[in-house]
């Protein structure tokens, strides 16, 4: 038995307008959250007395029936079927016959739809934020094992100050403890329940939604059947978060593409997440890491793709809302891909201390040999010029600013006295980086207990 298509149509449709149409190759992977909504469906045309006890057992009974099928393989829709919607209901009717046909009553294909993808984000998002939280947990455990391990920092890519890998590391942690809390506000505007809405105006029916929105785990239900059925902000919502953590994610591992040059030689990768050569033998490549940086251009033009499709769509609906499944699966599978993949990458790397150490050369000093000066009475400005200067005559000579002989650093400056030699390790300089959110040994303890701290909170958004 078939569904059979409107009598308002004399004719069958074209086939080149019938693959055109399909929307299985998107939304075939709704079916689990389909059936889920369509067993709360039938339980509330139950209530309303639309159905009896036998029929509503019939449905939930061929329901269960089709779901086996779809998990063993046994059912495979075809094109005529149009969506998994319209799949799912013939199959229930050459299942259980009559009753089947009772299931769509009281909505439509377009709160019934909406009300899936809502149902199915929120199973991606719980998935997704503990695997971010694998991410972050990665980050901290390598950031407890160097506190104290130093290494430059760069602005414009040129080497800036002396900083610890720990607290370099923490910077990336922060960024993925914003973007759990963006994704935490997308679940929550998953919350509203859509089905009710009907095809836009709502229904002739009086189906109980706040016990159909509780029966389906929802907060409520959305109060305006136009905003109801044509609503992908929560889509667009999750975009946005997929394609700023993009960004977060592309920073580190284009991080970690310089570091695991020979050029830096500040990290080595993992083999279990290294590629090779086809021709040159020696080649470790940070494929790994490379594919990280290239997914955000693709998490931001599936962002821009929906904002495109949704830009000047007349309320309700149209069929161009079903694209919203395409950018949306994209992105979802690009970060279930990638997730475990830069966790992976994050917790077998192997930082070099000694290499890192070695690159904090004695000009990253110059600030702190300024700060000297400035806490010795001298205007910043005029310490800052002054330092300078020593920059230079070092540079020219070709030694450090701590090698200079004190004949020639004493024409520069009486105030660069013999105490500003001593401000030639790295790792004093990180000591006095103590200011709150400083990378000083004591401050990136705290900052640990900080991220802790949130990863207890994170849990518990969860729970």
């Amino acid at each position: 038995m078939t569904v059979a298509r409107s009598g308002r149509f004399e004719s069958e449709r074209d086939p080149t307008f019938v693959r055109l149409n399909s929307s299985l190759a998107l939304d075939w992977r709704l079916w689990p959250e389909d059936i889920e909504g369509s067993r709360a469906h039938a339980r509330a045309l139950r209530r309303a007395r639309v159905l009896n006890a036998l029929e509503l057992d019939a449905i939930l009974g061929g329901l269960d029936g089709v779901a086996a099928e779809i998990a063993a393989g046994d059912f495979v829709p075809s094109d005529e079927d149009e969506d998994v919607h319209m799949a799912i209901e013939r199959r229930l009717i050459e299942l259980i016959g009559a009753p089947g046909a009772k299931l769509h009553t009281g909505r439509s294909r377009n709160d019934q739809v909406v009300t899936d993808v809502r149902l199915e984000l929120r199973h991606v998002i719980d998935r997704q934020d503990p695997a971010l939280g694998a991410l972050q947990e990665a980050l901290l455990e390598q950031a407890e094992h160097h506190v104290e391990t130093v290494l430059p920092s760069y602005t414009h890519l040129q080497r800036a100050q002396v900083t610890s890998l720990a607290h370099h590391l923490l910077a990336y942690f922060w960024m993925l403890d914003r973007d759990r809390r963006r994704l935490a506000a997308v679940r929550a505007a998953c919350q509203q329940l859509p089905l009710g809405a009907g095809a836009a105006v709502g229904l002739n029916y009086e189906l109980d939604r706040d016990a159909e929105a509780a029966d389906l785990g929802f907060d409520g239900v959305i109060p305006n059947s136009l905003d109801a059925v044509s609503d992908r902000d929560f889509v667009v919502e999750y975009l946005g978060f997929a394609a700023l953590l993009g960004a977060h994610l592309s920073r580190l591992g284009a991080e970690l593409v310089l570091w695991a040059t020979a050029e830096f030689g500040f990290v080595r990768l993992s083999d279990a997440f290294s590629g090779g050569s086809s021709i040159m033998p020696q080649k470790r490549n940070p494929d790994a890491a490379e594919l990280t940086r290239a997914a955000a251009p693709r998490l931001t033009a599936d962002l821009s793709g929906l904002l495109g499709v949704l830009h000047a769509l007349p309320l309700a609906y149209s069929t161009d809302l079903r694209e919203d499944k395409r950018y949306l699966f994209d992105a979802v599978d690009c970060l279930d891909e990638l997730l475990p993949v830069i966790t992976g990458v994050v917790a077998g790397a192997r930082f070099q201390a000694v290499r890192m150490r070695a690159a904090c050369e004695s000009a990253l000093l110059s600030t702190d040999v300024a700060d000297y000066l400035v806490k010795n009475g001298m205007p910043f400005r005029e310490a800052h010029h002054l330092v300078g200067g020593l920059v230079r005559r070092a540079e020219e000579s070709g030694v450090d600013i701590f090698s200079l002989p004190e004949a020639e650093v004493a024409e520069l400056s009486p105030a660069l006295d013999a105490g500003y030699r001593a401000l030639a390790d790295p790792s004093a300089s990180l000591a006095g980086k103590s200011a709150a959110g400083g990378s000083s040994p004591g401050r990136v303890h705290e900052q640990l207990d900080l991220a802790r701290r949130a990863m207890d909170a994170a849990a518990a958004r969860r729970a």
